[in-house]
């Protein structure tokens, strides 16, 4: 049961501090498609893929005290910083991890901006169509966002380096 609650821990320690639960969901998604075996299910919302169940995930693991959520005000809204608290390293050193290149991949997503990470999580959640198709998505379902061509051309530029990473 802990199995996949333990990946998350060990995502958010490689990172060190992730800011925003947007970017931690992005992160995780995209690490998932680019062959981390991370096994929460994501639908499409309105930031891009979205997973309830790793909501809940970092609920828990908060309320058990591995995982440290700190909310902060910023202008207009709030925003959460996530790192792992000693209970949660001492039970990563417990419960080992195997997931190779994570670190060098997440390190990387984590320096990107949020804004980023969305489009690149929404190209690679259509990636069963053409790139002129993703194209026509992201112009459509992501217009207020007004990504360009040559942002799109870079989250595939991008995705080919994570995949380059873990090779």
């Amino acid at each position: 049961m802990l199995n996949d609650h333990a990946k998350l821990m060990q995502a958010v320690m490689v990172s060190g501090e992730i800011i925003g639960r947007k970017k931690l969901q992005k992160m995780i998604y995209i690490a998932k498609k680019v062959a981390f075996p991370f096994h929460e299910r994501f639908q499409f919302h309105f930031y891009g893929p979205y997973s309830e169940e790793l909501t809940l995930r970092v609920e828990e693991l908060c309320n058990m005290g591995f995982l440290n959520e700190v909310k902060e005000k910023k202008g207009g809204y709030f925003q959460y910083r996530y790192t792992l608290t000693e209970p949660g390293k001492e039970f990563l050193s417990l419960n080992e991890v195997e997931m190779p290149f994570l670190q060098d991949c997440l390190a990387d997503m984590n320096e990107q901006n949020a804004r980023f990470l969305e489009l690149v999580s929404t190209v690679l959640y259509f990636d069963n169509l053409s790139k002129e198709e993703v194209t026509d998505k992201v112009f459509t379902l992501k217009a207020s966002q007004r990504y360009t061509e040559a942002e799109i051309d870079e989250a595939y530029q991008y995705i080919d380096s994570l995949k380059a990473k873990i090779q």
